[in-house]
């Protein structure tokens, strides 16, 4: 019995070492276990710990500086330049660059224009046959329209002004004669005439009849095109843009106000087409500012003006339809004292009149040379345009109250006259 229970006893220590070293076992892999997961979670912090590292470098690197600038430059009222978002959206006022297809198709209604003016009859000069003498210049003319018995030819005034003979010269270098039509010296334009009958039809299958734009769609930049016969060589072409609108040009003491361009405009060119990138008449070139050669300032390049032609388009209808230019002058020539000048020579400021022309309205009132006009219709007078302005307003018959200063011992006085225009 105690043999039983010796073995039973044996058997149950056996058991319970098993158990003992099944649990031994288990923990040194729990150890085991939990030492791998710890080194794993090492690992992972200092790799987190690197990152955080990189970061802090990196903002220090390449944000803190920028940071740092920006807070210092809170501080200052400093000027920054504000840059445009680029687009591409065409524009209509880009500059033109190659303007073959228009000149082509526009060429045919540009002619050539000689004038000669007699300037001696010989019978009292240094020729002793009596021959006389003529002067002869150079223009240029748009064809713009046609009757049943004329074809019509638009140019300036100081291309056929004085001309005792006119010729005109067509694509075709075919020249004929002209006649003027009708001419308006303040506005500086005319119509002539060459008679259908002396027209070849080899002529008049060559030559077009120009179209006619709208002058007060121009913009500043617009990229124009002047065509016309430059120094007489024949019609030639330049390109450019418009520099300015509405510019007062003053031309034989009348103002009007012009397009300035900076296309080439030279001797020949006057009365010839400034068109748009449409190929359409914009305007009538008719003058440019040069410098003279001895002058020591600087040269004036690229400042011509044209004529706007929306705003004698309906001078030009009346002048193809054989009416005047019903527009009215006080007749006197003289320039403007500006206000500097009134405070140096001790003079009113305005128009001081130099000349007064026989038979004029001026003539015909109290004006007087040495007068200064200083108001026109109660405005005051600091350009030529503040007189003209009101006069292109006006009719013949019309009155026009001036007020005027005048030398009385050695003072100017003042006083207001009425003129009746003529």
């Amino acid at each position: 019995m105690s043999k039983d229970l010796e073995e039973k006893e044996e058997t149950k220590n056996k058991e319970t070492s098993l158990r003992e070293n099944v649990i031994l076992e288990d923990n040194k892999k729990d150890k085991k276990n939990k030492s791998k997961s710890n080194q794993k979670f090492l690992i992972l912090i200092c790799i987190f710990i690197l990152i955080i590292i990189f970061l802090v470098g990196f903002f220090f690197k390449i944000f803190y500086p920028k940071l740092n600038s920006y807070l210092e430059n809170k501080t200052k009222d400093n000027i920054e330049l504000k840059y445009t978002e680029t687009t591409n959206t065409k524009n209509d006022g880009i500059y033109i660059t190659d303007v073959s297809d228009i000149v082509e198709n526009v060429m045919p209604s540009i002619v050539a224009i000689t004038s000669k003016t007699l300037i001696s009859s010989g019978r009292f000069g240094p020729n002793f046959f009596g021959e006389e003498q003529y002067s002869e210049g150079a223009g240029s003319g748009i064809i713009i329209s046609k009757s049943d018995e004329e074809l019509m030819i638009l140019t300036n005034n100081h291309v056929v002004e004085d001309a005792n003979e006119l010729s005109v010269q067509f694509i075709n270098e075919k020249s004929f004669d002209a006649k003027i039509v009708g001419t308006s010296e303040r506005k500086d334009i005319a119509v002539i005439a060459v008679s259908l009958n002396d027209i070849d039809s080899e002529t008049l299958e060559a030559i077009k009849i120009a179209k006619m734009g709208d002058s007060t769609k121009l913009k500043v930049g617009n990229g124009i095109i002047a065509i016309g016969n430059a120094l007489g060589y024949g019609q030639s072409v330049t390109t450019g843009v418009v520099s300015a609108l509405d510019r007062e040009v003053s031309i034989d003491n009348y103002t009007n106000k012009m397009i300035q361009l900076d296309a080439a405009i030279n001797g020949g060119n006057s009365g010839g087409a400034l068109l748009n990138s449409n190929g359409e008449v914009v305007g009538i070139n008719s003058a440019k500012y040069s410098s003279n050669a001895m002058d020591s300032s600087a040269s004036i390049e690229g400042m011509g003006f044209a004529i706007p032609i929306s705003d004698v388009s309906n001078l030009i209808t009346t002048l193809m339809n054989g009416e005047n230019d019903e527009s009215v002058t006080l007749g006197v020539e003289g320039y403007i004292i500006s206000n500097n000048n009134s405070s140096y020579y001790n003079m009113p400021s305005g128009f001081y009149i130099s000349k007064i022309t026989s038979g004029s309205s001026a003539d015909k009132s109290e004006l007087e040379i040495g007068n200064i006009i200083t108001k026109i219709e109660g405005n005051e007078v600091a350009n030529l345009s503040d007189i003209q302005d009101v006069l292109n307003k006006l009719n013949k018959g019309d009155k026009v109250n001036l007020t005027i200063s005048y030398i009385n011992g050695r003072e100017y006085k003042e006083k207001d006259i009425k003129v009746t225009l003529s």
